[in-house]
């Protein structure tokens, strides 16, 4: 009796065993049949669409040798993917950088030319009418072949009313930057001009959160902490390029390089004379260059806007010329009503410099829009200390400007404070960056569990 018993048992035992295994079993079969149904309609796994020569080749290995093989002709190694992407992105900055330093110039160059015309009897407000106009011709078809493949982003209403809003501005700014020329000369301007980055900063901490979403061009909106370097860097870098601006503009000094006999016969001489040591007009252009590059910071975020939502940069910078030369067309009959013979041309000079400046400006502006869509609003400002050089080198070769100890020491603090700024930027981006990329790293990493979970309850 007791040994039927144990046979029993045995036999009990054994017939469980072979159920779990029988069970294990099927379990094991429905894994690779799921995988195979998945598999069914990829054109990789099934080899449908790949090459006849590759499928000739894989006949009579089996289905996962198939594949591997198939996989491997086909993929191309990930360093190199990678290489071969930041080599093109080097190679795209690279392109960047070479064209904003030739704006850069050019801007500096159509500046001094602009100076020469003017003190020929040139009216700054049909100089814009002409100049922008012409820039608008050349510009006009550029669109349609830019797109010819395709058509062009939807324009909406309010994207409409973004680039008439940009023409305004910019009509505004450009009035005020080239009245302050006149009054002053273009080393001035171009000492001017590195207070960009500040007032942009100065904008962001204003405004803050209420205009956050129209000012979203701006990374995150600026934010200061007194214990982030970057922070105190900006602050500080703010404050020095604005003192560097109050000296350029109130105080000159004396003489530190006297030029020789211009290149370009003036009827008048175009530099500040050396007594009294401040000249009235000198201090009207600093005042009228400082509130247009404010105008401009406000301008490059409009248009960082503009491009994330429509990204045409050659439908932006046409606008733009006719919104400028419309407006000035406006401002320029009530200002030269008592002045018909503004609008002729008497001298091959100031001819010369409205083709060139309407040929410069709207190429400038294509290169400024393609830069701030790939770049930001600030890395257009990288290239503004180097305006510097550029304008006191050409002042003294073709307008016969003299260098003074205060526009040296003012653009020396302009610069500083503008290079102080720009890296307290780059260090709370790559504080943001890093932030991101360990986020995205520890998400990752659970990815895999949570599939794996996820799996296990399907099977």
């Amino acid at each position: 009796m007791c040994l039927n018993v144990v046979d029993l048992s045995l036999i009990r035992a054994k017939c469980n065993n072979d159920r779990v295994y029988t069970v294990m079993w099927g379990k094991a079969k429905e894994v690779p049949m799921v995988e195979d149904d998945n598999k069914a309609d990829d054109p990789i796994e099934t080899g449908t669409d790949c090459p006849s020569s590759v499928q000739d080749n894989n006949i009579g290995q089996a289905p996962h040798e198939k594949s591997s093989r198939f996989r491997e002709s086909f993929q191309v190694p990930k360093e190199e993917n990678q290489t071969t992407m930041a080599g093109r992105l080097c190679q795209r900055d690279g392109w960047i950088m070479t064209a904003m330093v030739a704006v850069v110039v050019s801007d500096v160059g159509m500046n001094t030319l602009f100076k020469a015309a003017s003190s020929k009897g040139m009216s700054s407000y049909v100089f814009l009418v002409y100049s922008y106009g012409i820039g608008a011709l050349l510009l006009l078809p550029s669109p349609f072949l830019t797109h010819r493949s395709g058509s062009l982003p939807p324009l909406k209403f309010s994207v409409l009313c973004k680039m008439g809003l940009l023409g305004l501005l910019g009509c505004v700014y450009l009035m005020l930057g080239y009245t302050g020329i006149k009054y002053s000369s273009p080393t001035l301007a171009s000492a001017m001009s590195n207070l960009t980055p500040a007032f942009t900063f100065i904008f962001a901490l204003l405004f803050g959160k209420s205009l956050d979403d129209y000012f979203s061009c701006i990374i995150s909106m600026e934010k200061v902490s007194i214990k982030k370097n970057s922070s105190i860097a900006k602050v500080v870098g703010t404050i020095v390029s604005i003192v560097g601006a109050l000296v350029v503009t109130l105080y000159h000094g004396p003489i530190i390089f006297a030029a020789s006999q211009p290149s370009v016969h003036l009827p008048q001489p175009l530099s500040p004379p050396p007594s009294p040591p401040l000249n009235s007009n000198w201090v009207i252009g600093g005042c009228l260059l400082a509130l247009e590059y404010t105008l401009i910071a406000i301008s490059y975020i409009i248009q960082t806007h503009i491009m994330r939502e429509y990204a045409s940069e050659f439908a932006l910078a046409l606008s733009h010329n006719i919104c400028v030369s419309v407006s000035c067309a406006f401002v320029s009959l009530f200002v030269e009503t008592n002045n018909p013979s503004a609008w002729i041309m008497r001298s091959s000079i100031m001819l010369i410099c409205i083709v060139a400046t309407g040929m410069v400006n709207s190429t400038g502006y294509v290169v400024e829009s393609w830069t701030v869509r790939h770049k930001g609003p600030l890395f257009l400002a990288m290239f503004r200390p180097l305006a510097i050089l550029t304008a006191v080198v050409l002042g003294a070769i073709f307008l016969g400007d003299s260098l003074y100890l205060g526009s040296v020491i003012g653009g020396t603090l302009i610069s500083i404070g503008f290079y102080t700024v720009m890296w307290g930027k780059a260090k709370e981006e790559k504080s943001e960056i890093d932030t991101h990329h360990a986020a995205s790293s520890s998400h990752s990493k659970r990815v895999p569990l949570l599939m794996n979970y996820a799996a296990e309850k399907q099977v």
